[in-house]
Parts: structure tokens; C-alpha cells; sequence
């Protein structure tokens, strides 16, 4: 199983989480590059089953697969946190701690919205606070990076920083 294309990808784009610094990230992939992406995808999940990581592809559209790379346990953690749950709610997700369901409903989500669900940044471990100030436009962006940052942008500077090396290290 040597995909090194692909695997130059995730690492470009996925390293925190591959690391274990971050329950989750996002790429959008090209159909027409990786043909037998939810093949591949699959012999990953598998492979890597004990390592805890996973690979889902939310949506296909426009010959490209948003694919998210996630940590089951520290995903179901950070999405079971009262604040997320509240925000979750207002888009009609389903208040439990299943994260099967939770990540049906961001897919449903996606097709619904034919663009991006903004609480999406809640499944990429973005902080809620974030999240919501975003969503509501009621603040003002105080640093840009990963995500936009309304709230503690010397923590969110540490952790962009954290996660720039993360990459680093999977780069080398």
C-alpha cells in the first residue's frame, strides 16, 4: 500500500492531526489524480485502525473529494464539550456522543448547504468561541491563520505555530 502522492498530501495537509496534536483536518483532492481514492482510503482506515486515525469523505463535487482525517476519540472529545454541543444544536445535530452520527449529519450537512457548513470548524478543533463569533459576524478578526481568530489569539498564535511544525517535521 505506497501511495506517495497521496501520502505527500496528507502529510502537507494533515500533519497535526497525523500527530496527534489536533483532532482533525480537511483536504480537498482531485478525482481525476487519485481515481481510487475510497480504495485507498479504506486500506488506510484499516492499516492505521490501532494508530486511531481515520479517513472520510464528506462530499464529491466538481471532480474533487473533501476527504477529513480525524481522531475518533479526541473528535468525539472536543465535539461533547457543553459549548460545541450548544452550537451544534442550533444546526439540528443530534445531541449525542456518537460521532458516527455527528459526522452523518455534517455529510447531510454539506449537501444541503452545496458549500461549506460553517460549523465545520468545530469538527476541525477549531475553539467554539471561534466558531460562533464567525458565524455571527459579530466581532472583529483579531488574527488569521489556520481559522480566524476572535477570541485568545496568543493561544491560537502558539497553536498555529505548534501545528507549522508539525508539518515541518512530516515535510522532512
Amino acid at each position: 500500500m505506497e501511495h506517495p502522492v497521496l501520502e505527500r498530501r496528507l502529510a502537507e495537509h494533515c500533519a497535526p492531526t497525523l500527530l496527534g496534536e489536533k483532532a482533525a483536518s480537511l483536504l480537498s483532492l482531485s478525482e481525476a489524480e487519485f481515481p481510487a481514492l475510497e480504495g485507498d482510503l479504506r486500506q488506510y482506515n484499516r492499516a492505521l485502525y490501532r494508530t486511531g486515525l481515520r479517513f472520510l469523505i464528506l462530499r464529491r463535487a466538481g471532480g474533487r473529494a473533501l476527504v477529513l482525517a480525524y481522531r475518533p476519540a479526541m473528535l468525539r472529545s472536543r465535539l461533547t464539550r457543553p459549548e460545541v454541543r450548544a452550537l451544534l444544536a442550533r444546526f439540528s445535530y443530534p445531541e449525542t456522543d456518537c460521532l458516527g452520527m455527528l459526522l452523518r449529519h455534517l455529510k447531510g450537512r454539506f449537501a444541503a448547504e452545496g458549500g461549506f457548513p460553517h460549523e465545520i470548524g468545530l469538527f476541525l478543533d477549531y475553539p467554539a468561541a471561534d466558531v460562533e463569533a464567525f458565524i455571527s459576524g459579530s466581532a472583529e478578526c483579531k488574527l488569521c491563520g489556520c481559522w480566524k481568530v476572535y477570541g485568545d489569539a496568543r493561544a491560537a498564535s502558539k497553536l498555529f505555530a505548534k501545528f507549522k511544525k508539525c508539518k515541518d517535521v512530516y515535510s522532512r
